[in-house]
């Protein structure tokens, strides 16, 4: 197993995923020393899916968002002595193989963190539309945070832990993946992308963000822009 893997936390926030979430945790258990489920309120039994698959769940008394989630699971990881911390999506999108392509990436850069990119890897089933979406994303976000990414809205990170010191997720639904790359922008830390796997369901595609939702998250950013 890679050092990285062996020191490794991942934080997995969750929000009504009680019917895949165990399955989850079960696959990316055995890779990594711990793993995080931030239960965010869910109204479902997601948290005792989750612990009953083997994970920490922590759980927020009401739902506060991605963002508030995927801090949460952070600074619970850091407390409790954590090297490496990866965020990692609760519906299943993600395979548990990329963990060690992006543990790879981080060894071989010698970087302080990594990135997922689905366009360097493979998007499994993805819809035209939803292929439209994430690259217009990627060029608003390219021209927003300075960073030279083919992928700008994925789920799948690596930190090393002097990094994730450096970050602090105040957008609390999903503008913060915007946040998280002006973040690593503006702290000078030194990235790389690494291929991954997305593998698009018809329950991760209904869960998943919709257009409208994309409206909002550039309200948010503007938003925190502007009052910064």
């Amino acid at each position: 197993m890679s050092p990285i893997l062996s020191e490794a936390w991942v934080i997995v926030p969750a929000w009504k995923e009680g019917a895949v979430i165990r399955q989850v945790v079960e696959e990316v258990r055995p890779h990594v020393r711990q793993i995080v489920v931030v239960d965010d309120g869910s109204p479902d039994d997601s948290g005792a899916q989750a612990l009953a698959g083997g994970a920490i769940v922590l759980r927020h008394c009401v739902n506060l968002g991605q963002g508030a989630s995927l801090q949460t699971g952070i600074d619970y990881a850091l407390l409790h002595g954590a090297e490496y911390i990866y965020t990692f999506d609760a519906d299943g999108q993600h395979s548990p193989d990329s963990l060690a392509l992006m543990a790879r990436t981080m060894e071989e850069r010698q970087v302080d963190v990594v990135l997922g990119s689905r366009w360097r890897g493979h998007a499994e089933a993805i819809p035209p539309l939803r292929r439209l979406m994430l690259k217009a994303a990627v060029i608003f976000t390219r021209a927003h945070s300075g960073l030279n990414l083919t992928d700008t809205h994925n789920g799948l990170r690596l930190f090393t832990r002097s990094a994730a010191q450096k970050l602090r997720i105040t957008q609390a639904r999903m503008a913060h993946a915007s946040e998280i790359l002006d973040q690593i922008g503006l702290a000078k830390l030194s990235y790389a992308e690494a291929p991954v796997t997305i593998r698009y369901t018809e329950y991760s595609l209904a869960k998943g963000q919709k257009i409208s939702g994309m409206f909002r998250i550039l309200a948010d950013i503007f938003y925190e822009r502007w009052t910064r």
